[in-house]
């Protein structure tokens, strides 16, 4: 029996930086993963797929150059389904090359099978490299699946989850997708931007509910310019997939009792955490009613050589803060230097088109603890950048503390708002104020000037303008 100092199921974001880090510092690390391809559902199926979609769509719709230059592009054929796909399986495939190169060069041993925890430090693998291993810790980055909800009949070729999604023969012609999540609604614009039908079903009134509204308003309205129906209020029922001959393959009831109907469905109906089959709860290991781990500050289990990390112990469940947690299990197991939590705030980014990406306080959450607050706006249209891209969309929004004039949080809707918000998160970070932001020079013409507008912006709103900005 081969013996490792971190044995690790899982070969995605907290998998693969938790198998470097402890690497990096001397450790005999073993990385399990039960698919021929390595990276997780971050490279497979979630993550990088989804979002080099997006890219793809762009292109291939000229959606953000259609009336720029005088003359529209024309590409020479409709795109297939292989076009579609074709830089999606390019970048997942030079990703999983990247990881497997990152796993040589730090000389970790990987195994391809199916893992079972024996006991606390013993890991049994079925498969191409069956073999029994063990190590003095384990941690657990085996990710999540989609939730399939009960009743309705997945066949991965009309009704789909957000994996099998993926495996799609063809573009179709309409498609109903049930949830108004982050992954429901970037699918919802991808297809949109496609040509595709879009129906957005949600049991409750609006999208993203932990966005701020004003800019939740924003990409709704958007998502309507191009075409997205939404159904709001509603559930999906009775599901019955038709003959291929069918116009519509799939027909349904909403639980108002309204038909509905569509080419294909998608359900993005969140995910459940991937520890069954794994041999835990035996060990004593707690596991909630979604399948996910239940962890510790560490990300330690009730099992003190099992740790878990990633998408399998629940919220957030972003490559982001997941590649961390496996850095800061990692530290915490071998009593490594620094890394020993991740930052209680973290961006978010939805890919949708255009994008959203949002840090710190929302001006709902600034009602609610009944501070004194003010808005700062920018528009993309209004910023010499944003007319030469031609963003007729685009909003960034400040929430600041009057008083203080520091910046409580960041909101952006527009092209590359997941690149634009880092520099947000250090305002709120480092509790920069107004004055500061406006005394900054900027290069321009470019979309970081939005900061700057915003600010006087809010400097107007705030009543400030006769003051002293400050510092």
């Amino acid at each position: 029996m081969k013996k490792y100092d971190l044995i690790i199921i899982g070969s995605g974001p907290a998998g693969e930086k938790a198998a470097v880090k402890a690497a990096y510092y001397g450790k005999q690390v073993a990385v399990v993963e039960k698919r021929a391809d390595l990276g997780g559902a971050g490279t497979n199926t979630g993550t990088l797929p989804s979002k080099t979609l997006k890219e793809t769509a762009l292109y291939y719709s000229g959606l953000n150059e259609r009336g720029l230059f005088g003359v529209d592009k024309e590409l020479e054929r409709a795109a297939n389904v292989r076009d579609f796909f074709f830089r999606k399986n390019q970048v997942v495939e030079q990703q999983e090359q990247g990881i497997a190169a990152n796993f040589k060069l730090h000389n970790i041993d990987t195994y391809i099978g199916t893992a079972t925890v024996k006991d606390p430090h013993t890991v049994v693998i079925e498969g191409k490299d069956a073999a029994e291993i063990e190590g003095e810790f384990i941690l657990v980055a085996t990710g999540s699946y989609p939730f399939q909800p009960p009743g309705i009949p997945f066949d991965g070729k009309f009704v789909h989850d957000s994996d099998t999604i993926l495996n799609i023969n063809r573009i179709p012609r309409s498609i109903v997708i049930v949830g108004a999540g982050v992954i429901g609604c970037e699918y919802a614009t991808i297809f949109a931007v496609m040509g595709t039908k879009v129906k957005l079903v949600n049991s409750h009134e609006e999208i993203l509910g932990f966005l701020d509204r004003e800019i939740c308003r924003e990409l709704t309205a958007d998502m309507e310019k191009i075409g997205i129906e939404f159904v709001f209020g509603s559930r999906i029922e009775q599901v019955e997939i038709l003959p291929e001959e069918h116009t519509s393959n799939v027909h349904a009831k909403l639980t108002n009792g309204a038909p509905i109907e569509a080419d294909m469905f998608l359900y993005a109906a969140g995910r459940s955490g991937a520890s069954h089959n794994l041999g835990l709860e035996a060990l004593g290991v707690e596991i909630d009613n979604r399948q996910n781990i239940v962890v510790d500050e560490k990300y330690s289990t009730k099992v003190p050589s099992i740790y878990a990390a990633g998408d399998v112990i629940g919220f957030p469940a972003l490559a982001s803060t997941s590649m961390d947690q496996g850095r800061v299990a990692v530290t915490h197991m071998f009593n490594f230097w620094g890394d020993e939590k991740i930052s209680e705030q973290f961006p978010y980014g939805i890919y949708t088109i255009p994008e959203v990406s949002v840090y710190g306080m929302t001006e709902d959450e600034a009602q609610k603890k009944k501070i004194d607050y003010c808005i700062g706006r920018a528009r993309y249209r209004d910023m010499p950048r944003g007319r030469i891209i031609g963003a007729k969309e685009g909003l960034l929004k400040l929430v600041v503390d009057r008083p203080t004039r520091k910046v409580l949080g960041v909101h952006i809707f527009g092209k590359i708002a997941t690149e634009l918000i880092h520099y947000g998160m250090d305002l709120v970070q480092n509790e920069d104020t107004l004055g500061r932001i406006v005394s900054r020079v900027y290069n321009t013409p470019t979309l970081h000037e939005l900061y700057k507008y915003a600010a006087y912006n809010a400097l107007i709103e705030g009543h400030y303008m006769d003051e002293p900005t400050g510092n």
